[in-house]
């Protein structure tokens, strides 16, 4: 596939992805579509162990989804829109490596539901993130209502998604909604510092610690010691786990190789 709105770079096993729809980003059908192929192209890509995604420019990592195409969108046609976003999202949400957001500026809308979808938000100090939707008539339609509480608790998600005020980063980190915040020019380095250890991580062992914890907060307790037991049991059984226990009774560094 040919990508318009996306660009990629893949180097020390690390894809960076950014969103480049300058000045801030804004999400249509096409750049939904894109996220969803190229997520699933990574998956796929044996080279890649870890994934980061951001914005062009320094004002937005992405500022909402497309106004000026939602305009002339009837209830099919938004509903179409809605079922991509949220597809490309679920992608991202259970993709079989880490994904890492590297918020460069605001995210608001789609972009904060981007970034909830992620599973670590490296945010600058300037940044600002919010749920405006409530103020346009709408609300957010790619899973911003879901995962919102499951960061910040029912009550204040109510707040964030009722009044659609803008947060600071400060108040984002508070609310844990971020990993850790930094200096505007620092976000890319922190990004990718933390995807170049994870890459040097047992991806199997990643990918398990993943799913259990993603899948698990949506089950109940013993349905989640289940999972974990057999996500586990997964890791266990992989020569990564040989070699990690190796390793660490032969004081080494150990050696990945995926299996």
């Amino acid at each position: 596939m040919n990508y318009e709105f996306l660009e990629c770079n893949v180097e020390k096993n690390v894809a960076v992805v950014t969103i480049n729809r300058p000045p801030v980003n804004p999400l249509n059908s096409q750049v939904f579509k894109e996220i969803l192929t190229m997520m699933e192209d990574l998956e796929q890509n044996k080279d890649v162990l870890a994934i980061i995604i951001t914005g062009s420019g320094n004002k937005a990592f992405v500022a909402g989804a497309d106004i000026n195409e939602m305009k002339d969108l009837d209830q099919v046609g938004i509903m179409n829109m809605n079922e991509t976003s949220r597809a490309a999202f679920s992608k991202i949400e259970n993709l079989a490596k880490p994904v890492i957001a590297a918020l460069n500026g605001l995210a608001l809308g789609g972009g904060l539901e981007l970034a909830l979808a992620c599973d670590l938000r490296i945010c600058s100090e300037k940044a600002k993130l919010g749920f405006p939707e409530v103020g346009l008539g709408i609300i957010p339609g790619g899973g911003g209502t879901q995962r919102l509480q499951k960061f910040v608790g029912q009550g204040k998600a109510k707040e964030l998604l009722y009044f659609g005020e803008m947060i600071d980063a400060k108040t984002a980190l508070d609310l844990q909604l971020v990993n850790t915040v930094v200096a505007p020019e620092n976000v890319m380095g922190t990004a990718t510092e933390w995807a170049e250890k994870l890459a040097k991580k047992p991806p199997v062992a990643l990918r398990m610690a993943k799913q259990a914890v993603t899948a698990g907060a949506n089950v109940d307790m013993e349905s989640g010691l289940i999972l974990e037991a057999m996500c586990f049991g997964n890791a266990f059984a992989t020569e990564d786990r040989q070699e990690g226990i190796q390793a660490f009774v032969e004081k080494r560094a150990p050696v990945y190789s995926g299996k």
